[in-house]
């Protein structure tokens, strides 16, 4: 922490208390948000940027300023710092904005760990762009929205699916009108592509000298560095098997929801889901199931009727009937209407096919009344400066990944979830409903929305 004074991060942080739940108790502060030369340099921060946010710092770097980057694996961030050498380094996120002036941050952590560097930056005046999942919890989703809305600043998830052409004119298509009213909705994916359905390890390993354990464990509660074994099915934690943990990560669902979901979630302008249930074949209570099947129930909502959304992951795959003498890919989407079915064979949504009758039709893309996008970052980077949210900003987003997130409460469960999203409740399970947020380690606590 810095020396000088009272900090930032002392003003920000406050003192939560240990072990808070749900809501922390650090006060969100508002702060204006100045005003931009369309060709201004923003200054920019990365968080995790050894892994996905290397990336996302090469795509932010092309027209902006990385002045400030932080990784707790010194190995995994070598690359960004050589191409990056005038930007300062932390371990520590909570560091780097006690110290650092910056106009916006990218968060390209593992899903626990997305929320606390969210939310503080959001309440210190920065944008923010956030990796998908946006957010560990379905609470914490309703909290960076909320957060999002009272701050006023540019927000972004990485789905850059949302930002393609073709995911626009499919949209465009489904909301024309062009397969007619949609009562069903399947998504599948070849994820997990990692072990899942296993318990917690038993052995312990030294931590590596270049990576900063306590700090990658965050907000989860503390437990033993433990590194793969090519033996058995533990492959480790880290740098990327983490997604199969519920403390760590949101399990397939949680890893491609966010792009295979995305086009029929959009398109439709579905919301909250009334209902959840699940089928799931080899459950742990460390790790999301190795295959599971869910669905969600959209309420009717203005002039759509109600929609039924089949999650199939593990090599589950729909009904061959839906599309006869077809191999569909290891991941895509299917939306079923009374006039006809749009299918993708690729998790974003970029092509796609009208069929009829059990055959691809051709068909007249409407008008087109969606933007273009000029990429995921340029989106976000330009709305900063133009001050116009992109098309995945957390007013869309949040809902988005807090629904998709009601399928690990029932696989988590096994029990069926009745939503009460306006009281943020599941109606029928007690054991459920403790699963909507989760108890934050001393020092990680979130920012109070």
């Amino acid at each position: 922490m810095s020396s000088r004074g009272t900090s930032r991060r002392d003003f920000l942080l406050g003192s939560a208390a240990a072990g808070s739940t749900l809501l922390g108790s650090r006060p969100l502060l508002a702060a204006p948000i100045r005003s931009r030369s369309p060709n201004a340099r923003l200054r920019l921060g990365v968080v995790g940027c050894g892994g996905k946010g290397l990336s996302d710092m090469q795509a932010c770097a092309k027209t902006h300023d990385i002045v400030a980057l932080c990784d707790v694996d010194h190995g995994k961030a070598k690359q960004a710092r050589e191409e990056q050498p005038k930007a300062a380094f932390y371990e520590d996120w909570r560091d780097l904005l006690d110290r650092e002036k910056l106009d916006g941050l990218v968060v390209s952590t593992p899903d626990h760990s997305h929320a606390g560097p969210a939310l503080a930056a959001m309440a210190l005046g920065m944008h923010v762009f956030v990796q998908k999942p946006l957010s560990h919890t379905v609470h914490e989703a309703r909290l960076l929205r909320d957060a999002a809305r009272k701050s006023g600043v540019i927000t972004s998830m990485g789905n850059q699916g949302t930002c393609l052409d073709g995911f626009r004119t499919a949209a465009e298509c489904v909301r024309a009108g062009v397969i007619g009213k949609v009562t069903d909705v399947h998504v599948w994916t070849d994820r997990p592509i990692w072990p899942q359905g296993i318990g917690r390890p038993k052995h312990i390993d030294a931590i590596p000298a270049t990576f900063r354990w306590d700090l990658w464990l965050g907000p989860a509660a503390w437990r033993p560095y433990a590194s793969g074994r090519k033996d058995g099915d533990f492959k480790g934690y880290a740098p990327f098997h983490w997604r199969a943990w519920w403390d760590f990560g949101t399990g397939a669902l949680g890893d491609m929801a966010c792009h295979v979901a995305n086009l029929p979630f959009f398109a439709l302008e579905l919301d909250a889901p009334s209902w959840v249930e699940s089928v799931a074949e080899g459950s742990s209570d460390e790790t999301a199931p190795k295959r599971a099947t869910i669905r969600f129930g959209f309420p009717a909502r203005g002039n759509r009727g109600p929609v039924t959304m089949h999650w199939y992951d593990g090599g589950d795959l729909p009904p061959a009937s839906l599309l006869p003498g077809i191999k569909l890919r290891s991941g895509g989407f299917l939306l079923q209407g009374d006039q006809g079915l749009l299918y993708s064979p690729t998790d974003y949504g970029e092509t796609f096919e009208i069929w009829r009758d059990g055959k691809s039709v051709p068909f007249e893309a409407p008008a087109q009344v969606l933007p273009r996008s000029p990429g995921v970052h340029d989106e976000w980077l330009q709305g900063i400066l133009n001050k116009t949210q992109p098309m995945a900003n957390f007013e869309y987003a949040a809902p988005f990944t807090e629904a998709m997130l009601l399928g690990n409460l029932a696989l988590r469960t096994g029990q069926r979830i009745e939503w009460d999203a306006a009281a943020l409740r599941v109606t029928n399970s007690e054991v459920a409903q403790r699963l909507i947020g989760k108890t934050y380690r001393r020092g990680f606590e979130l920012t109070k929305v």
